[in-house]
């Protein structure tokens, strides 16, 4: 069964940095679109940033030049580096992956930036 997990989420205070992992199994071949959404409470889900399998990224206008979005595919892992962070940013983080083309979701993580 292929599942993505994702890790790393926690408290930070503003201005400060947190980086998240997804890390894909039940599979061993690797994905191929993968990216990052995140979701505030009422508010919908939306695109952060998103990685191909030869590593071209696309980031939303939001963390252009805040965040990174990574991706080792021997390992089927996908990373976010969060810098700079703002309250804002506080909400759930999803890892998507799409793999033969099934749409996968991890179960997301917590991602909160206060003082």
């Amino acid at each position: 069964q292929v599942q993505l997990v994702e890790s790393g989420g926690g408290l930070v205070q503003p201005g400060g940095s947190l980086r998240v992992s997804c890390a894909a199994s039940g599979t061993r071949i690797s994905f191929g679109v993968m990216g990052w959404y995140r979701q505030a409470p009422g508010q919908q889900r939306e695109l952060v940033a998103s990685i191909t399998n030869d590593g071209r990224t696309n980031y939303a206008d939001f963390v252009k030049g805040r965040f990174t979005i990574s991706r080792d595919n021997a390992k089927n892992t996908m990373y976010l580096q969060m810098n700079s962070l703002k309250p804002e940013d506080t909400a759930v983080y999803y890892c998507n992956g799409i793999l033969l083309g099934y749409n996968y979701w991890g179960q997301g993580t917590q991602v909160t930036v206060s003082s």
